[in-house]
């Protein structure tokens, strides 16, 4: 079978992204970027930077799990989008834990969370408790991911 280049893989994400937005109001498709983006500057394989722009959409009701079955994707890839997509009632332990163990997915994830707490992206919130709230998560996230703090903050970084 022949994989999915990225460009099909962002259009695909793109697509069925379409019409969301952010926390911000901002387009989803932007964050999808800025974390297939982040991937990339961090090293990341392609089949990583595929899993950063498809890490959302099993989660979002995007795309299906029977359509991430069926895609022309690698294992690693289908893996890395499995272990990123939070399971509703699970415990961020149990959420960390399985991103931990599935070989690729930390690096997505680090830059999921560098760009979700990235202080620009923050400040467009316009409630106060919701940033100081998302902060505590993503600081909580980091830490059960044994990931440094970002930028000299107190940790905090991204959904």
């Amino acid at each position: 079978m022949v994989q999915l280049t990225l460009a099909e893989v962002e259009a695909i994400a793109r697509a069925a992204h379409a019409g969301q937005t952010d926390k911000a109001g901002r387009a989803y498709a932007e964050h999808l970027a800025a974390v297939a983006d982040g991937v990339r500057a961090r090293g990341g394989t392609a089949e990583q930077i595929a899993a950063a722009w498809l890490h959302d959409a099993v989660e979002d009701g995007a795309l299906s799990e029977e359509w991430l079955e069926g895609a022309a994707l690698s294992q690693r890839t289908k893996d890395v989008v499995r272990a990123l997509t939070k399971q509703s009632g699970e415990e961020p332990q149990a959420y960390a834990r399985r991103i931990l163990a599935t070989p690729g997915a930390l690096l997505v994830k680090e830059a999921d969370l560098a760009h979700n707490a990235d202080p620009a992206r923050l400040a467009a919130l316009d409630d106060e408790p919701t940033r100081m709230r998302l902060k505590r998560k993503y600081a909580a996230m980091r830490q059960y991911l044994g990931l440094p703090g970002e930028g000299g903050e107190d940790g905090a970084d991204g959904e």
